[in-house]
């Protein structure tokens, strides 16, 4: 027998611990999964210094976890679960985790994306202290200094972009001896006097201190020439991948897996399904778009149970 819930929330970043404060208070007596990553990306970023209330920056983990126990404060109930399965074909909503059944009359689907990484050891050494994946993030921390993006397609063409408002030199690096990118971006670092192009090459490893990131080694797919780059940050632009898996089939999505919306809602192609923050958002991916959509989502979805009579 499968437990019934009024308001299911599957994802606990940002956008699903937003939308939990505000169905919490709605008094729908939401319940959370917050699956293998409670707290979402931000649980790996050290410093946010551009979420609002917040003038000298709070450490991401701090963060989420104040907005989890504001959540909880309203009344909202967290598993520490994964949604392995769901069917969406008809009413009550059906979800599984893993054998446990459950069953909905609203969803709001907030998993969010992960960051597509290199998969080197000093990778992840680094990650947070001179790695990122974010420019609009952590540009700022580079300002004045020499930074490498990782990527030869628009994502990095716009990294690249965004980073010569702080950084002294952006190097591209890429495995190609042409980038992938739009003609109009690659027009834009080809006219930026700050960028320079490092193609045909690979990153082997990401040199540092044991603190920070010092350099970057990089090595050649034609020659292989080993080449160290003096430089203090490596940015990730080779993209996003939306957690949307279990969800294919059930509700539609563009090409790459980012769940559709019908703007300016949140309301999905199924009725009763709502999605919020980086899983509907391919292009902002901030932690307060993301606070922003699950407010919206959980608004919609408090009206769409009253026109129901839920």
């Amino acid at each position: 027998m499968a437990q019934h819930e009024k308001l299911m929330i599957v994802g606990g970043g940002p956008a699903g611990y937003t939308a939990a404060i505000y169905a919490a208070r709605g008094e729908l007596q939401p319940v959370l999964f917050e699956g293998m990553q409670p707290g979402g990306q931000l649980t790996i970023t050290n410093e946010v210094e551009n979420f609002p209330g917040f003038p000298e920056g709070i450490v991401g983990p701090l963060l989420m976890e104040q907005m989890k126990k504001q959540a909880e404060r309203f009344g909202t109930r967290f598993e520490s679960k994964e949604i392995t399965r769901v069917d969406f074909s008809k009413r009550p909503f059906q979800l599984w985790s893993n054998d446990e059944a459950w069953s909905a009359d609203a969803v709001i689907v907030a998993t969010g994306a992960t960051a597509k990484w290199l998969g080197i050891p000093s990778e992840l050494k680094y990650r947070g202290r001179g790695v990122s994946a974010c420019a609009t993030c952590d540009g700022f921390f580079f300002k004045g200094t020499e930074v490498a993006v990782i990527g030869g397609g628009d994502t990095a063409m716009e990294e690249a972009d965004f980073l010569t408002k702080f950084a002294s030199r952006v190097y591209i690096v890429h495995r190609r001896d042409q980038l992938r990118a739009s003609k109009i971006m690659q027009d834009r670092a080809a006219k930026n006097p700050k960028i320079e192009l490092v193609l045909s090459a690979i990153p082997e490893e990401i040199l540092g201190d044991g603190k920070a990131v010092t350099g970057l080694r990089v090595k050649g797919t034609v020659d292989g020439r080993i080449r160290d780059i003096p430089l203090k940050g490596v940015f990730m632009g080779i993209g996003h991948e939306p957690n949307t898996a279990v969800f294919k089939g059930q509700l539609a999505m563009n090409d790459v897996g980012y769940l559709l919306v019908k703007s300016p809602t949140s309301y999905t192609s199924v009725p009763g399904i709502f999605a919020a923050g980086d899983v509907a958002d391919p292009s902002y991916r901030q932690a307060v778009s993301a606070a922003g959509m699950g407010c919206v989502a959980a608004i919609d979805a408090e009206r769409w149970l009253g026109e129901h009579g839920k």
